[in-house]
């Protein structure tokens, strides 16, 4: 009888896995497990610029396609440009598979030199002095039509970074520091 209860016991370790692992979004689990082209489609708020990138061809990542992004992540208060990191490309693009969506995503802000994140801070509290813009890590931005606070859930869910939430300034924020919200 312990040999029938041990056996069944597996079955339903091995079924609630089964099942848990088919409840996971169709576009978020292909997104980690298939390697395939990455397309981001971007609207900047600030500078009315659009763009469409591919910056990942199912095998490695596209370089001029990188260099278009890290322009359109550009401080344009100062036109300075960073390389923006290429995980956090990564990360917007896992974080629409979860949502299924491929609308534009609305950038608000990405890379912020040091002497911008100083002007910005010097006028708002919610700036943090080392902020992960300064270093291309970071983004706040909304998608049309999604609620900010299902990005934001999915955005947690992933547990790839830093989440802020700003629903009175209707965007959030994502990063690739260690994992934390606020």
């Amino acid at each position: 009888m312990d040999q029938f209860n041990a056996t069944r016991r597996k079955l339903l370790a091995l079924g609630g896995a089964a099942l848990g692992a088919s409840m996971l979004p169709g576009t978020a689990f292909a997104t980690l497990s298939t390697p395939r082209p990455r397309i981001l489609t971007l609207s900047n708020l600030n500078t009315g610029e659009s763009i469409k990138a591919q910056f990942f061809d199912g095998k490695g990542y596209i370089q001029e396609e990188l260099a278009k992004l890290n322009h359109f992540f550009r401080d344009y208060r100062s036109n300075k440009i960073k390389t923006i990191d290429t995980s956090l490309f990564d990360q917007l693009y896992r974080l629409q598979g979860l949502l299924g969506t491929r609308k534009p995503v609305q950038l608000i802000s990405g890379y912020r030199s040091v002497d911008t994140n100083k002007e910005l801070r010097a006028h708002s509290r919610g700036v943090a002095k080392n902020s992960y813009h300064t270093k291309g890590q970071a983004m706040d931005f909304h998608i049309d039509g999604i609620s900010l606070s299902n990005v934001r859930k999915a955005a947690l869910s992933m547990r790839a970074g830093g989440v802020g939430y700003y629903p009175s300034s209707n965007f959030v924020h994502i990063d690739t520091g260690p994992v934390r919200h606020w």
